[in-house]
């Protein structure tokens, strides 16, 4: 799968509702965020707690710019829970940790702005 970062390009083509909830983007919290040196780009591995119903899942994510490994457990997290799990490296990524570019491109986590509970699905 091909993730598109580009900040300038245009909006997606049109979808149906129905197309919107096959993704399913469900709210965590990081348990645990570990260095990942071996990573091609610069990442953390992290873990994370999506609540009793789905469990604790683990993703890569290249948010090294912004966030230092100690500061990340705790905090909420958006992640896409239905993709295949991906082989990076020596990490399965069982889900997509979701961010925004900031103008420089570098990887801004997706977090809600007040706690909520773990496994909220984004609606």
């Amino acid at each position: 799968m091909h993730m598109r970062h580009d900040a300038d390009a245009g909006a997606a083509n049109t979808i149906t509702f129905d197309d919107f909830l096959k993704v399913d983007i469900r709210v965590g919290t990081i348990l645990e965020a570990l260095p990942f040196p071996e990573a091609r780009k610069p990442a953390y591995k992290l873990v994370i707690d999506f609540g009793l119903v789905i469990g604790v899942k683990r993703s890569s994510a290249q948010i090294t710019e912004h966030y230092r490994l100690e500061d990340l457990p705790g905090r909420q997290v958006a992640a896409v829970i239905n993709f295949p799990a991906r082989q990076i490296g020596k990490v399965l990524s069982e889900v997509l940790t979701l961010g925004f570019p900031d103008a420089e491109g570098r990887v801004v986590l997706v977090t809600p702005g007040v706690d909520v509970p773990n496994g909220g699905r984004l609606f």
